[in-house]
């Protein structure tokens, strides 16, 4: 599949996958800039964080945006 965002300088090929794992019981999520968040508990504490995660990142862009002038 071929993506990219508005913040992506060029156009790369992004691939879907999981993103979320189990490691010793606990739950982990990968985001597109390499890093695993976590670890949660459930699966579903793990997919809601997920939600919460990309609400900060829109978040934080928008405020740089916004002061760009």
């Amino acid at each position: 599949m071929f993506g990219q965002r508005s913040i992506d300088h060029s156009a790369g090929t992004h691939y879907r996958s999981e993103r979320v794992s189990a490691v010793n019981g606990q739950y982990f999520f990968s985001t597109r800039e390499g890093t695993l968040e976590g670890p949660y508990f459930t699966r579903p504490d793990a997919e809601r964080e997920i939600a919460f995660y990309i609400r900060r990142m829109i978040q934080a862009n928008d405020i740089i945006d916004s002061r760009s002038f």
